[in-house]
């Protein structure tokens, strides 16, 4: 559950607590629409938590698995209550249970599997929230 853990700290108001997750060598690859985010350490994580921006975002886990030390999840990312993408996220895990690989990759431009309600286009503003999906 390391991944499911990780998500939800850096959704937290103290996402720099997350770095508790992780192994001293920690590596990632997160990335983003235009750019990739890369580092070799926990310390270079905690560049990557300083330089985010301050906003209400949440990560969505709709599909979760795990296969021996590899963990994978799919959701979508909302900001505010507002849809703004996607993303598929792998880590390995350590045998402590700590973090000690992790990629990501986010997009704006597709769902791999739905999430929205019926017709709405990827960044339409007829997304529903996850509060909206229980009343769906």
């Amino acid at each position: 559950m390391a991944l499911r853990d990780y998500m939800a700290s850096m959704d937290s108001r103290h996402p720099e607590r997350t770095l508790d997750l992780l192994e001293p060598d920690f590596r990632f690859l997160i990335a983003l629409p235009g750019k990739e985010v890369i580092g070799k350490s926990r310390e270079d994580f905690a560049a990557y938590i300083a330089g985010r921006n301050p906003v209400e975002r949440a990560h969505e886990i709709l599909r979760y698995s795990r296969d021996g030390d590899v963990e994978t999840v799919y959701g979508v990312v909302t900001e505010g209550g507002r849809y703004t993408g996607s993303f598929l996220s792998a880590s390995v895990v350590s045998p402590g249970g700590l973090m000690a690989r992790y990629q990501s990759f986010f997009t704006t431009s597709f769902e791999l599997v739905d999430w929205a309600e019926q017709g709405a286009q990827p960044g339409s503003a007829s997304r529903q929230t996850p509060k909206d999906r229980s009343r769906a």
